[in-house]
């Protein structure tokens, strides 16, 4: 059991879940999880903020509860109630780095990197390890910049976890090229940068900005020149600031499940609240519109940097096909699987390329995302970065499809569930604890839709 796992009320759910109908037309409003990506570098910064940091709507997911967990055994004093996460630091460096200490990221590699850009000012050495899904994951993209600050790793397997980082006190800034469009790999180096003196630039292929948002936001020196295909970065490490409260909007990554199982199933309307619509994340609405669908922002505003808006989403009869543009590839990499089921019902041809990031996740997601709908009845031609979907929207499954193996990948076990409910047929998920790992309320949202 984790340290703070205990307040969660979690029920293990171990048994594979059934699902042998259609959803139902429905009417809702619904309110999603706290974003993923900014609870994790909420929690983070704060453990750099000098006094106490509130953050209200915390994901109460398995990836937050390591973070919190490792900064635990960092020192860093965490409080977790009920409406609010609070975290009380001394400031930057403010790490207690206890003789063989270890850090388990879980399954999170958005933890597993950005932890590591704050370990590098620490001589003492600190050991990361992570579960089997993210022990599989490539750290060179961090390591190799990481390095070039003057902090060495030492690793068994070719720059995967467990991983030994050796920090120093004696950092230099750096120039860093990061052209994978990896928004955890520049944030890493942006964390390095903070308490590192002097001026670190960093010119990055464009990836969800987040941590430039938060940055801002608390005032750290830091500039952003926005080009078409790069961002430039500068910031000026030693700042310190202070304590913060924030307010984290809903995941749009958590709500894209809901919008897609609308958008496929007969008849229906969904609301979702207070969603995250950061343009660097909402490349799934923008592809999915290009594909016919019916979706809009209502109430929209800026909170903490960050731009919120309530999602109206409407059924949608006919699906267009679509040559995906890759320059939309960064804005949905977390969502792909759900946009490739769509496509499954497009009457025509789809095509992504250039994802072969895709592959670098929890699973190889372009792989099993693949596979899923081959046991679907949908032809697909695959390759190392690319995939066309022969689209079917007549599409009926009638053979028993058993989602098992997957290295228990949140995402994959989720966009299951919609093709379940949307597609229909006789299907057997197993692994539903997977969903503790980002959106723990999923199966709770989705019963109060099936009602």
């Amino acid at each position: 059991m984790h340290i703070l796992e205990t307040h969660l009320g979690w029920v293990n759910m171990t048994k594979p879940i059934f699902i042998k109908e259609k959803i139902k037309p429905f009417n809702k409003t619904i309110h999603v999880n706290g974003d993923k990506s900014l609870s994790i570098r909420w929690a983070l910064l704060a453990s750099q903020a000098k006094g106490k940091s509130r953050a209200y709507n915390t994901l109460r997911s398995l990836d937050v509860i390591s973070t919190l967990n490792c900064l635990k055994k960092l020192g860093i004093k965490v409080v977790l109630k009920k409406n609010y996460c609070e975290i009380e630091s001394s400031g930057l460096n403010s790490f207690k780095i206890k003789k063989n200490i270890i850090l388990d990221a879980g399954n999170s590699g958005t933890l597993g990197r950005l932890i590591i850009g704050l370990l590098v000012h620490y001589n003492n050495k600190v050991k990361i390890i992570g579960d089997e899904s993210l022990s599989k994951r490539d750290f060179s993209r961090v390591i190799i910049p990481l390095k070039k600050f003057g902090a060495s790793f030492k690793y068994k397997d070719k720059f995967k976890l467990p991983v030994e980082v050796y920090g120093s006190k004696n950092l230099k800034p750096i120039k860093y090229f990061e052209n994978k469009g990896s928004a955890q790999c520049k944030s890493s180096v942006m964390l390095a940068a903070l308490n590192t003196k002097g001026e670190t630039y960093i010119k990055a292929k464009k990836s969800r900005d987040h941590t430039e948002i938060l940055f801002k936001y608390l005032k750290i020196p830091i500039s952003v020149k926005k080009k078409k295909s790069f961002d430039e970065i500068k910031i000026k490490g030693g700042y310190q600031f202070k304590g913060f409260n924030y307010r984290i909007p809903s995941d749009i990554s958590s709500s894209a499940f809901f919008i897609v199982l609308t958008l496929l199933a007969k008849q229906s309307k969904l609301t979702i609240k207070n969603v995250n619509i950061n343009p660097s994340r909402i490349g799934i609405i923008i592809i999915l519109k290009k594909m016919g669908a019916k979706i809009s922002f209502q109430n929209k505003k800026i909170h903490n940097g960050e731009k919120v808006a309530d999602i109206i989403i409407k059924s949608t009869k006919k699906i267009k096909p679509l040559k995906c543009p890759k320059n939309l590839n960064s804005q949905a990499i977390d969502e792909f699987l759900l946009i490739f089921l769509v496509a499954a019902k497009a009457e025509g041809i789809s095509s992504f390329s250039d994802l072969s990031e895709l592959n670098q996740k929890e699973s190889p997601r372009l792989i099993l995302g693949s596979k899923i709908l081959n046991k679907m009845g949908i032809k697909t031609i695959l390759t190392k970065s690319s995939i066309k979907i022969f689209g079917n929207p007549n599409i009926k499954v009638t053979n028993i499809i058993k989602i098992k193996d997957y290295l228990k990948d949140h995402r994959i076990f989720m966009m299951s569930m919609i093709s379940a409910l949307t597609i229909g047929g006789y299907w057997k998920l197993y692994d539903p604890d997977s969903i503790r790992t980002s959106f723990p309320s999923f199966l709770k949202l989705i019963n109060k839709l099936r009602k």
